[in-house]
């Protein structure tokens, strides 16, 4: 037995299409109610959009290496002097010294190509990046250092109550989701912020007189994540 149902005529509907551009690993769609971050996932702070790429340290600098410099750190007690030394100042076997002076602005050193989404709508439009590689970031400094990277960390700690690293890895995976405003490109770099010290560096002889002070410039590793800009 066939059974005939009445049928409501329905209007058509036109599609809306949404232009975005997109290059590196990102993708753009309609803004949509925020959803709960995944374990790899990074949330942006507020205020961390930018409007200019990340800033090169100013000074020439190159990477402190794993053994050190090869200069014996500041003792942290004065040894006794050879039985044949002369009746004069003693100050231990040669060693280093590096004194903490002024802390200054942070530093973001990327690993892995610059992710870029373009929004060509006229309404704000989710873009999500995903970091390509993994990578190692450690301390860099200008020339002159007379002590290691562990004794530099320990002095900028001790007198600007920071917490720093050696080296911190930025990995494979790692996601984060930004708003991108009508007709802007958002570009995204993963890796790790370094802050910016300068302190004094210089040796310290058997009969305590020293060398020459030389200014350091150091920028060393601190956090690990995004920086974000428009243009």
């Amino acid at each position: 037995m066939g059974i005939v149902l009445n049928r409501t005529t329905v209007a058509s509907v036109a599609a809306l299409l949404l232009c975005l551009g997109v290059s590196g690993s990102a993708v753009a769609v309609s803004e949509t109610p925020e959803s709960t971050p995944t374990a790899t996932e990074t949330p942006i702070p507020d205020g961390e959009i930018n409007q200019d790429p990340p800033a090169e340290p100013e000074e020439v600098v190159s990477d402190i290496p794993d053994e050190g410099n090869g200069m014996p750190d500041e003792p942290t007690f004065m040894p006794p002097p050879p039985k044949d030394w002369p009746n004069a100042e003693y100050c231990g076997p040669p060693h280093g010294v590096y004194v903490a002076q002024s802390q200054g602005k942070q530093y973001h050193k990327g690993v892995g190509p610059t992710n870029s989404n373009y929004n060509g709508t006229s309404r704000t439009a989710k873009s999500t990046f995903t970091s390509e590689v993994t990578g190692e970031i450690g301390i860099s400094v200008s020339a002159g250092l007379t002590v290691s990277r562990e004794a530099l960390i320990a002095k900028v700690e001790g007198k600007f109550d920071v917490e720093l690293s050696a080296k911190l890895t930025a990995k494979l995976g790692n996601k984060i989701s930004v708003n991108t405003p009508p007709k802007t490109t958002t570009n995204a770099k993963y890796g790790v912020f370094r802050l910016k010290h300068t302190g004094q560096s210089y040796t310290i002889y058997s009969n305590c007189k020293t060398s020459a002070k030389t200014t350091i410039t150091s920028y060393t590793p601190f956090r690990v994540g995004w920086y974000i800009w428009e243009d």
